[in-house]
């Protein structure tokens, strides 16, 4: 239990979620102590359309009957058209209503999204919903929605040994662990698993939930919408493991020398 009472003494969080051990594994694509402690710090929130329209997918995709609780959608033709012209997004008036569009939904703890962001999501969701893949053990053809089914954002609260681990499985199924992507690039999905470290995501939550099948959903975000499942690899998770463990060893490097500013923490390995 040492490592979880010299974490909360320094970060005053009881646990390691992937979204921060990203930042301390070996390898990742943003490994950088400084990084690691700004976010266990809650310093590192970052607000981007990508991360806006992950949310949204994943929304309309596991739980649409809660999307309205979270979101609301500024459909804005009537008040272009009353104002007209060559640019009425750019008017005072456009940004007045917009101002008041927003202040409003975030009175009630919504985020505002547009109108295009929403189509987009949902033209997606039609074409994953229109796809199946081939089993390449049974010759089976099997739905992509079979993968996507089961309990969704389901909570873990666990130990790795004695590190405390949190985490949300997008989804926890019968007998799988599933993953929903969204990707700019299907052929670059590969790459990207090492480079933003979800082997790592991977391997926490198949070892907690002992549930060796991990998959990830991933979908491009140009049309066609091309979708594609890909299973974790046994040579992914056991990365993964590995970039695990020296995401822990170099967090507690960084916990025994609370005299070290982490700005002084940098990367050393053989390339």
């Amino acid at each position: 239990m040492d490592f979880a009472s010299k974490l909360m003494e320094r970060t005053g969080k009881g646990y390691l979620s992937y979204s921060a051990i990203k930042f301390a594994a070996d390898g990742a694509d943003e490994q950088d102590m400084k990084l690691f402690e700004l976010y266990m710090k809650g310093k590192l929130y970052k607000e981007s359309d990508a991360l806006i329209f992950g949310s949204v997918y994943d929304k309309l995709l596991l739980e649409p009957e809660s999307f309205t609780d979270e979101f609301h959608v500024v459909y804005d033709a009537e008040i272009v058209k009353q104002i007209g012209g060559a640019k009425p997004r750019s008017t005072k008036k456009y940004k007045e209503w917009y101002d008041e569009e927003k202040h409003n939904a975030e009175e009630q703890g919504k985020r505002v999204i547009n109108e295009d962001m929403i189509q987009q999501a949902e033209d997606m969701i039609v074409r994953l919903d229109e796809s199946e893949i081939v089993s390449p053990d049974t010759g089976e053809v099997i739905p992509v929605r079979h993968f996507l089914s089961g309990q969704t954002q389901y909570e873990i609260v666990d130990w790795i040994e004695d590190i405390p681990v949190r985490g949300f499985l997008d989804v926890r199924g019968n007998g799988f662990i599933t993953d929903s992507k969204t990707t700019r690039s299907l052929s670059g999905f590969k790459w990207d698993v090492g480079k933003r470290s979800y082997d790592i995501q991977a391997y926490i939550y198949t070892h907690v939930e002992a549930e060796p099948n991990f998959y990830w959903v991933a979908q491009g975000k140009t049309v066609p919408y091309t979708v594609a499942v890909y299973k974790a690899s046994q040579r992914t998770l056991s990365m993964g493991e590995a970039k695990f463990w020296s995401a822990i060893n170099n967090i507690m490097r960084w916990l025994d020398s609370p005299e070290k500013e982490t700005s002084s923490f940098a990367i050393y390995k053989e390339i």
